[in-house]
């Protein structure tokens, strides 16, 4: 009992940073940074939700939705996992042309080896007047290798994603100050002492990567932002009504 209430502490400390996450997760200013947007612009996730990529589905209750359908690539870990509801093989998605009144792409665009390709099936698969709510890196590391492909400027995406037909509704920068370089450090740090034990993994999060990550918050209050460099770009996209 008291381990399954710790894990479920552990999880959500994951992709909803509060606190206690200082101690347990390495990748706190961008989690953080991702969740807070995410809670102001998920509600415009309504309807019949597709989240391609959907991982855990960390973010499904903050949307809107009536229906949520999570989509992830037919491998035997994902199918493992027990999250998604629909496979498939990364080409078409299937479903059918406008079945979806909003879509949530998140940090998946950087595995996308032929992102126009894949923006288009989202356009196909998305409802006239529709929503994507879109998030990809612009300052990270390489993760998930080798299915690592790209990273986007705020100035990249938006063109990708107008080519693609879509209209940008609004664009933000996440975690635009001193916090991204400080996160960049301590993502170095956890990759140079990650081990495959979670316990060993909190321990050395708690005692040597918390006091920079605190450093950080303390920085992020006092030093000015630089909209030049941040963690992620975070975009509210609209399929054209006419469309």
């Amino acid at each position: 009992m008291m381990i399954g209430k710790l894990k479920k502490i552990y999880l959500r400390a994951l992709f909803r940073p509060r606190f206690l996450a200082i101690f347990l997760n390495p990748f706190f200013f961008g989690r953080r940074g991702l969740y807070l947007h995410m809670t102001e612009l998920c509600n415009h996730l309504q309807g019949k939700t597709l989240d391609i990529g959907c991982g855990t589905k960390p973010y499904r209750d903050l949307c809107r939705s009536d229906t949520y359908v999570g989509l992830e690539l037919d491998t035997p870990k994902n199918r493992k996992a027990g999250y998604a509801d629909v496979f498939y093989d990364g080409n078409a998605l299937p479903f059918s042309a406008n079945e979806f009144d909003s879509i949530l792409c998140n940090q998946v665009l950087e595995h996308v080896f032929t992102p126009e390709p894949f923006l288009a099936e989202a356009f196909r698969v998305l409802r006239s007047g529709g929503n994507l709510l879109l998030t990809v890196p612009f300052a990270w590391d390489e993760h998930e290798q080798p299915l690592d492909y790209a990273r986007y400027s705020s100035f990249g995406i938006a063109a990708l994603v107008q080519r693609c037909g879509f209209e940008v509704v609004e664009q933000r920068k996440s975690v635009d100050d001193i916090r991204a370089v400080v996160q960049l450090f301590t993502t170095y740090v956890h990759k140079k002492t990650v081990t495959q034990n979670v316990y060993v993994n909190v321990i050395t999060t708690t005692f040597l990567i918390a006091p920079f990550t605190i450093l950080g918050i303390i920085l992020g209050v006092v030093l000015p932002k630089n909209k030049d460099l941040y963690l992620d770009n975070i975009l509210l996209l609209r399929k054209p009504s006419d469309a």
